[in-house]
């Protein structure tokens, strides 16, 4: 039986930039995020992997397309791989454009470390930090909700929040 990962206050999370061999990882990650939803479809390994690929691809070309100044970090904890964030440091906002964590490694503290640390920073200059959650996703909204953020917008299918400096 696996055990129960480490709380973050008793080992380190950093970050990384991605880099071209983290390919693999960040397909396990993604693969996480849609694990639920997937397991709905009739398809077999190689017919999921392909159809992960292609939307993790498409995913991924979009954010560099809508988010000047994206930074892609791999989420270390205690030195292991364990998640992907995405930000955007802009003029105006910070923009959470991502965070996913492998399955394994939720509810363990270590997004919200991150979140907190985007929100002292951003406050720091003043400025608001921005995200949009999927409105199916109840426990991210549960836990932005918990941080201060407030519900600025929604569409479809995201709701668009902010925290602001105090």
């Amino acid at each position: 039986m696996k055990s129960a990962p480490a709380q973050p206050h008793e080992c380190a999370v950093s970050l990384r930039p991605v880099a071209p061999e983290d390919e693999r990882l960040l397909l396990e990650i993604y693969a996480g995020t849609r694990a639920e939803e997937l397991a709905q479809v009739p398809w077999g390994e190689a017919q999921r992997e392909a159809f992960l690929r292609m939307q993790l691809a498409a995913r991924d070309r979009s954010y560099r397309m809508y988010y000047a100044g994206l930074e892609d970090s791999v989420i270390l904890f205690n030195g292991r791989a364990v998640g992907r964030l995405l930000v955007v440091r802009g003029d105006e906002e910070f923009r959470l454009a991502d965070i996913a964590l492998l399955p394994e490694y939720r509810r363990a503290g270590i997004g919200t470390a991150l979140v907190r640390e985007l929100m002292e920073e951003a406050g720091r200059l003043g400025k608001p930090l921005r995200l949009q959650v999927e409105k199916p996703n109840a426990q991210a909204l549960r836990l932005y909700e918990r941080l201060g953020f407030a519900t600025t917008g929604e569409n479809d299918t995201h709701f668009q929040m902010e925290h602001r400096p105090a």
